[in-house]
């Protein structure tokens, strides 16, 4: 960035809560962040609290007036939570639709009945990928653990094989592709180009997702021998019902929101012009509230009518799918208030003024950030928000294209090295049965691939378009 880009910026900007220097700023951002990660590590404090806690002893610290510090974080809070909270709320209900009506089950057993011996990792991948686009990552270990295990007694594979594939379409669905919490929040937060950024991260995710799942799998599997847990599999939904849905119908359903928001983005490039009437359609059809919503509505005939819901088991399933998302939508939100906390009192500013004589790429930078909150604090999602905060001054100056590459890099530095701290790793270790060691050895190094591959891959296109 230059500085006249940053000069231009710092008139635009409204005045810093504070009038700390460069030095106080730095220390109070540390300062902030150390105090999230040691209420969520040490004293085991939900991620909301830590990060409403954590914004208001960073304002201080910086010195800004402590109602002036309120003012910035509920304004953040409110103004992340109307931007993507509807739409967390739309994946949440069409995902809990997925797999209540059995849906997610015939995707699973179309694709399994086709495949077979050496193509059976590659299934996996494919399977979770598909299921992961609509399903938040701890829904979708729990939809696919069933499938795992089967998988592996019935085919005589090692777990591992199997599972790690399984698990890396999860993360990197989770990672790198809205409409998960993380991608939207980071995209809200740089305002980046969602269907850009969808069309970019499905670019990263697929080579990533083959190098860190099928590629990784076979070395996984002889480091880590184990064969699946001697145990009841748990019942999948498709149990209970007397029929599901279709295949077709479902994949339909599944990628019509993705894409609506494709369509929008081709349109916006070749037509290019927002008063023709195609365009004003597509950017109708094609936002996120509406692709999302079409989704959720075309699922209740496609998902919902084929299993026989009647109306009372449709409001049923939609009230279970929203449900668990309030605390998603609390720490997506208090990572809106810190961001905006952050800004506020100018550390944006400071970190403008700082990296514009540093040889580092802005992108390079994002990854580092949001490797380090990703590993004091073990959440995948607070790396995200906390670091899209940090860097969003750095995308005022970036192209359509390089600001969406931005979210990618947070995306992708937020999902290194999962170890003790995160509740993935022992959701992990507990359903395939094994110890912290093997954990590290399987699941720790397919994130790691992941975060380095993607991370990787977002630098090499950021010198290509």
């Amino acid at each position: 960035m230059t500085r006249l880009s940053v000069e231009m910026l710092a008139a635009d900007a409204p005045p810093p809560i504070t009038s700390a220097g460069h030095a106080q700023l730095g220390i109070a951002v540390l300062v902030g962040i150390a105090v999230i990660v040691l209420l969520i590590t040490k004293f085991k404090l939900h991620a909301f609290l830590a990060l409403t806690i954590g914004s208001l002893v960073l304002g201080a610290v910086a010195g800004a007036p402590l109602d002036k510090a309120i003012t910035s974080f509920t304004t953040g809070l409110g103004a992340t939570v109307a931007g993507v909270g509807v739409l967390i709320a739309l994946g949440a209900i069409l995902g809990k639709l997925l797999a209540d009506s059995g849906g997610a089950d015939q995707i699973v057993d179309t694709i399994l009945a086709k495949a077979g011996g050496r193509a059976m990792p590659w299934a996996m991948v494919l399977i979770a990928s598909v299921i992961g686009l609509p399903l938040f990552f701890e829904v979708g270990i729990v939809l696919l653990i069933p499938v795992v295990l089967m998988v592996a007694k019935r085919g005589n594979y090692s777990l591992m094989r199997i599972g790690i594939p399984a698990l890396a379409g999860l993360s990197v669905m989770h990672g790198l592709i809205p409409p998960h919490p993380g991608p939207l929040v980071a995209i809200d937060a740089v305002k980046a180009n969602l269907g850009v950024t969808l069309a970019l991260g499905i670019l990263v995710a697929v080579p990533t997702v083959i190098i860190a799942g099928p590629l990784f799998s076979r070395v996984a599997a002889r480091w880590v021998d184990v064969p699946a847990p001697d145990r009841m599999l748990p019942q999948r939904a498709s149990d209970e019902l007397e029929r599901r849905p279709g295949f077709g119908a479902t994949l339909a359903t599944v990628l019509l929101p993705v894409v609506l928001m494709l369509a929008k983005a081709l349109v916006d490039i070749v037509v290019d012009d927002p008063a023709h009437p195609t365009q004003r359609v597509f950017d109708v059809v094609g936002s996120p509230l509406i692709a999302l919503l079409a989704a959720v509505i075309v699922g209740f005939f496609t998902l919902g009518r084929p299993a026989g819901f009647g109306r009372d088991r449709l409001q049923q399933t939609v009230e279970k799918g929203l449900m668990p998302i309030a605390g998603i939508l609390l720490i997506v939100g208090a990572g809106g208030g810190f961001k905006q906390t952050l800004i506020d009192s100018g550390v944006g500013q400071m970190i403008l003024d700082v990296s514009k004589d540093w040889s580092i790429p802005a992108l390079l930078l994002a990854w580092l950030i949001a490797v380090a909150i990703r590993l004091a604090t073990g959440s995948a999602t607070v790396a995200t928000v906390s670091a899209a905060g940090l860097v969003a001054p750095l995308a005022a100056d970036m192209s359509t294209t390089h600001t969406a590459l931005l979210v990618l890099a947070i995306g992708a530095g937020s999902l290194f090295f999962s170890h003790v701290n995160d509740a993935g790793f022992w959701l992990v270790k507990e359903y395939f049965g094994l110890s912290v060691g093997q954990t590290v050895k399987t699941w720790s190094v397919m994130e790691t691939i992941i975060s380095v591959v993607a991370g990787g891959l977002v630098l090499l296109l950021s010198l290509i378009i």
